[in-house]
Formats: C-alpha cells, structure tokens, sequence
C-alpha cells in the first residue's frame, strides 16, 4: 500500500499549527500589537516543510508514534524562526514583497518598525522554546540541537547567504566563480535551515552517527533542489498557488539557478538531487518513508 504524504502532512500540519497556538498563547496578552504581529504570520498557514522535517527525522531513527510528539516543540521553534526569516526577507530594504502565502506580507499590515520586531520576537521565540520545552530529552542533545540551529540561522548559515544574496543584487559581490556563489547563496540562505530541521529531529531521537550522517545527506540534496525549484517557481509559477507575486527574482537582478544553467538544466539538477536525496536514505527501513515521500513529492512541486 502506498504511502499517503497527504494525510500524513495534514495530520502533522495540525499537530504543529495546535502547538504554536499553545505557545502563542503562553505569551500573554501585552504586548498586544507586537503578538499580533508575530501570530500574523506565524499563523498565515504555508507547508509547514521544516517543522514536517524534524518531526519526520525523528520518525526515521526511533519509529513513528511517540517520537513525534515528543519532538513537536523543535518542530515549532524551527518554524518561529523560519516566519522570523520570511517577514525580514518581504521588508522593503531586503525583497520588498507585497504578499506572502496570498495575504499582505506583515510590513504592509503592520508597519516597517512593527514587522521588524515580530520577526526579532520570533527568532529569539525559537531560542526560548528549545530551551524550555524540550525537557524529555537528553541535556547533551538539547544543547547540541541549540548549537545547530544557531549555527545554521547566522552568519554560518542563513544570515550569511541572504548577506551573499544582497551584496550580488547590488554588484558588490567579490570577485570569484559565479557558479560557486550561487551554490554557497542556495546552500546557505535556504539549504542551512533545512539541514538543522532534519538533523534537529535525529538528534533528539538519538541518532546513530551513520543514521545522521545519511539523514544530513538527505537534507542537504533536499534543500538545494526545494530552491532550486523556486527558483524555477519564479518564472513559470502560479501565483494564486504560490501565494506571492512571481517575477521577483528577475525585477531584483536575483543570482538563480536558471539565470545560469538555464530551465532544462535546472530542472535536470533537480531531478538528479531528488533521486540523491532518496538514495541517501537506504539505510533506513519504513519509518522513513515520509521523507522518501516528501522528496519524491517535490519533483511535482507547484507551490
């Protein structure tokens, strides 16, 4: 019988979006328009890949059930600090966007000053959650999940790819290999948080080193063929699906995979990265089917 990826993320999707409301509401009421600010768009709706992530690499190492709820607050706070991400990347000193997953993107309802401060609240809202909610765990495993996604959301990480990502837009880019940039621009600004998603999960699960080094393979052939795919996304999309404008990388002068390579090969890459991905999880039985299915999923990719 095959494997249902669309219950399975519907159920997860629930699960998640039920445990931010339980963290949103643990806030407190004041203050009030910054809480309003973050549940805009923590709450927008979006796949929920990311948490969907962690929860399935624990899945593959210690079975499905239990561990998924066990790691439900990891899951959350990767996607806090993934929102945190999309409200900075919409403002107007960085992508300048008008919607983000078909609503008006949070600067536009909220304000610049406002939408800065969300984001701030819910990348520092990540930090707090993976301190305080994961006390089922070993303390090593916490610590080093903390380390990982830090790591992965800095200047080691996302920060320093959307950083990469600025200076070409603007023609300050050092000298050097174009196809080198672009790969350190996807792998760091989309792929990193991807990468500690999945690692996250098996390392709370308590990973084998073989199980996370193979889950890290998955990760990282994953993650680059999910931007790669928006790249394409920007030029042949749906904006209805997408829930944004599309056109956008090329009206920004943006580094992309099809501005290089072209459609077919990236299309091709894509292919070839997504068969990379499932291929890398050999080592695991059925408990990964999930994320053999989310992989083989996104070769249809829409939105």
């Amino acid at each position: 019988m095959a494997f249902d990826l669309k219950a399975y993320m519907a159920q997860q999707v629930a699960l998640i979006n039920a445990e931010l409301e339980e963290i949103l509401l643990a806030l407190g009421p004041h203050p009030e328009r910054l809480h309003a600010a973050m549940r805009y768009s923590l709450l927008a709706g979006g796949k929920r890949l990311r948490p969907i992530l962690t929860i399935a690499a624990a899945e593959a190492v210690a079975g499905r059930g239990a561990s998924s709820r066990a790691v439900l607050p990891a899951a959350c706070a990767l996607e806090c600090l993934h929102t945190y991400s999309l409200i900075h990347d919409d403002l107007p000193a960085m992508d300048d966007d008008d919607y983000r997953r078909g609503k008006a993107t949070n600067h536009k309802v909220y304000g610049e000053g406002m939408a800065l401060l969300a984001g701030d609240a819910l990348l520092t809202l990540c930090f707090d959650i993976l301190a305080q909610r994961l006390t089922a765990f070993e303390p090593d495993h916490v610590l080093q999940v903390v380390a990982e996604v830090a790591r992965a959301a800095g200047a080691a990480g996302m920060v320093g790819g959307q950083a990469a990502d600025i200076l070409w837009e603007k023609g300050q880019h050092q000298d050097g290999a174009i196809a080198a940039l672009l790969s350190y621009i996807h792998e760091q600004k989309t792929g990193a948080l991807i990468v500690a998603s999945v690692r996250a999960g098996a390392i709370l699960a308590g990973s084998q080193p073989y199980e996370l080094e193979a889950l890290t393979d998955y990760a990282r052939a994953l993650g680059l063929a999910f931007q790669i795919t928006d790249d394409l996304l920007d030029i042949y999309g749906d904006e209805a699906k997408l829930g944004k404008q599309i056109g956008q990388d090329l009206a920004h002068g943006k580094l992309t995979y099809p501005a290089v390579y072209g459609v077919p090969e990236s299309k091709k890459q894509v292919k070839e990265l997504l068969q990379a991905a499932i291929a890398s999880l050999t080592v695991f039985g059925p408990s990964a089917e999930p994320l053999r299915a989310l992989a083989d999923s996104l070769a249809g990719r829409e939105c």
